[in-house]
Order: structure tokens, then sequence, then C-alpha cells
């Protein structure tokens, strides 16, 4: 299938590895210019390049603090200035909050804890799209996508912090779409399921497995092809929805 992609200026943030590189690598396969962001580390963005490189298409990589406005508008005008627009934004970078001290109570967790998440989870991504959103109303044409967390929907002991930020991007999203589907910009969220990370133990990915419908964890290209798929033009009516990729997964509890 042919997404329409080819020449359209995409932003990933997040694009130094795991879903966030393999959806810049997915969208550049689609002829699409992308920009990739990293914080720190720039040898897992420059897959990007080398790409770009081996196949003839245009990628740019730059370094991203979520966490600062003038950081998130440098990236924006990064890939206008290059490429003259902007059509595609995938919110895919985070700030994992550090999982509480053991025996950590609910009430005792540090305020400043939360704010940060806020800060970077869920100010980040707002403020990214609206930087963007101004070339894409000018195009005529946009897509956005939030990437998500089964812990928004289903809670994870310890994570109040990032899974209120996650979950604070599905009703921004629902608001975008209804003021933004009219000038034909197109606002999703995906939500991964469990994605095995290096290192983990062989213990923990069955247990993953165990509680996924299809009984197998998610890989980084299930949600990429998912997102490339929103972002594309074969997408033109699926918006201000929160999308699952996780084989119907149901966060099993610690």
């Amino acid at each position: 299938m042919d997404l329409g992609l080819k020449n359209k200026v995409a932003i990933v943030t997040g694009a130094s590895g795991g879903i966030g590189q393999a959806t810049a690598l997915a969208l550049a396969a689609e002829g699409a210019r992308v920009l990739g962001t990293y914080h720190s580390n720039p040898q897992g963005a420059k897959e990007l390049l080398e790409h770009a490189e081996r196949t003839g298409t245009e990628a740019l990589t730059m370094r991203l603090d979520l966490s600062d406005p003038d950081s998130i508008q440098a990236v924006v005008d990064g890939a206008a200035g290059q490429w003259g627009a902007v059509h595609i934004l995938v919110n895919n970078a985070v700030a994992l909050p550090p999982f509480p001290a053991h025996g950590e109570l609910f009430e005792h967790a540090p305020a400043h804890r939360f704010a940060d998440s806020l800060t970077s989870n869920l100010m980040g991504p707002y403020l990214f799209s609206r930087a963007a959103v101004g070339h894409m109303r000018a195009a005529g044409w946009g897509r956005i996508v939030h990437v998500s967390s089964t812990f928004a929907d289903d809670g994870f002991p310890g994570r109040a912090p990032y899974a209120a930020a996650k979950s604070g991007l599905h009703g921004l999203t629902k608001v975008m779409s209804r003021e933004l589907a009219r000038v034909g910009i197109l606002t999703n969220v995906v939500m991964p399921g469990f994605i095995p990370a290096k290192g983990q133990p062989q213990s923990l990915i069955q247990y993953a497995s165990a509680a996924a419908a299809t009984k197998r964890t998610t890989s980084a290209g299930d949600v990429a092809a998912t997102i490339a798929f929103l972002c594309s033009a074969a997408n033109s009516n699926i918006t201000g929805q929160v999308v699952r990729v996780d084989g119907h997964f149901l966060t099993p509890a610690p």
C-alpha cells in the first residue's frame, strides 16, 4: 500500500531507539523527510541518518530537552527551515520518573516527581503540537500521534506521575481532534503494549506474554507500523482515537 508519505516532513521525538527509532525508519522508508530527536544517545539517532544515506531519503537529527520550550521550538524550526514545512509530528519521547524507593507510600512521594513528569510528558507534547500546528494549518494537511502507555488505562503501583501525564494526552487528543480535524489535521494516540527491553529476565517476558490475548509481547515494529498508517494519507478519517497496539494486553499487578 502506498501511504502517500513521499516528501512529507515528519518530526519523530525520541528517535534514538525503540518505538521512536522504528517509527522514524518506517516513515523514511515511505519517502518522508524525517527529523529524529534524541536526548542523550546521538549514536542511536545516527542510524536514521545512515538509513537515509543508503536509501537516498532525507533526514536530520537534533537534540531535544522535553522540559525546555526553547528546545522544542528549535526542533520545529529546524525541520521547517530545512524543508519548508512540517506535516507530521510523532510525540514519542518521554522522561521516565524514577521508581519509588522500596516501601515508599503514595502519600509520601515527593510532589516534584509528579510536577516534573507533567512538565516533560504532558506539557512537552502540548508545546510541540502548538509549535507544529501552524505549519500543518498552512499546508492544509497534518497528522499528530501521541505515544501513550497502558499504565494510563490499567494503572501500575508507583507510576502515578507517568500514568497521569499519559492520561492527560488522551484528553488533549480529544480536544485537538475537535479543533483541528476541520482543517485537515488528524490527531490520535497510540498505546503500546509490553515491549521487552535489553537485559530483562526471560521470566518477566514470559509473564508479560501470558498477559496478552495473543500470548506474545509487542515489538517496536508493531507500534511503528500503526503510527506510520495513522500519519499517512491512507488514513483519511481516523482522529481523536486511542489505538492500543498490545495484543489485548492487561498490565499485570507486580
